[in-house]
């Protein structure tokens, strides 16, 4: 049975539709919530693990001082992406993963992404194992940082509607995103109970759950292509 170390940063940011559709395929998660003081480990043979991903969460990729954890996830990120073996990096798991690689992450001068926003690939993007096909998908955002800076090899797979990097490959079989394919309607309508009085946050939630099934059908293979990524 194929293993996959899951990096998970907070109680509301599980793997959720990705870790239904790895079940599924017979694929074993091992979820480590360093927010609970559980180790990171150094690297992914310690645990006879096949395939590291990364989730998102609220903190900032450069907040170690408040979120100690942080700074073994990035060098695991960075080794593991270096050693060529299978990363997927999610929303901060994104950012997390570029600044390990050498890249700059941090607030996006153009404001927070929320809601629905459509895949945009480049040419790079479109020839991807992972993403290709994936143009004009529907995606989740929940963001208020961005990668601003590229690590350097890295490969801009797609973009933002104001450029900013949505997708990277940072490796031979590393891959990041800025938004969310594991995220429900359910599981984004708790982020916006978090911030009550957000009146962008409520007409965010009613995209999500309107594209309920576009996402699910958009982002369930990614889960397959990210497993053939193991053998």
């Amino acid at each position: 049975m194929p293993r996959l170390l899951v990096v998970q940063h907070e109680p509301d940011a599980p793997p959720a539709w990705l870790g239904e559709w790895w079940a599924a395929l017979g694929v074993g998660l091992e979820v480590v919530r360093g927010d609970l003081g559980e180790p990171v480990p150094a690297r992914l043979a310690d645990g006879g693990h096949d395939g590291l991903v990364v989730l998102g969460g609220a903190m900032g990729a450069n907040d170690d001082a408040e979120h100690p954890w942080l700074t073994p996830t990035k060098a695991l990120l960075r080794d593991t992406a270096r050693a060529g073996e299978p990363v997927l990096g999610v929303c901060l798991g994104h950012q997390l993963a570029a600044v390990a690689l050498g890249g700059r992450a941090g607030p996006n001068p153009s404001g927070r992404t929320i809601g629905v926003a459509p895949v945009a690939l480049t040419r790079e993007g479109a020839a991807d194992p992972l993403l290709g096909g994936s143009a004009g998908a529907p995606a989740v955002h929940y963001n208020d940082d961005v990668v601003l800076d590229l690590p350097p090899g890295a490969t801009l797979l797609a973009t933002l509607p104001d450029g900013r990097p949505q997708a990277l490959r940072l490796g031979l079989r590393a891959w990041s995103v800025q938004f969310h394919p594991e995220t429900s309607p359910e599981l984004f309508a708790d982020w916006v109970r978090a911030e009550p009085d957000s009146a962008s946050g409520t007409a965010a939630l009613a995209e999500v759950t309107a594209a309920r099934e576009a996402l699910r059908t958009a982002w369930q293979p990614l889960a397959g292509r990210f497993l053939a990524q193991l053998t």
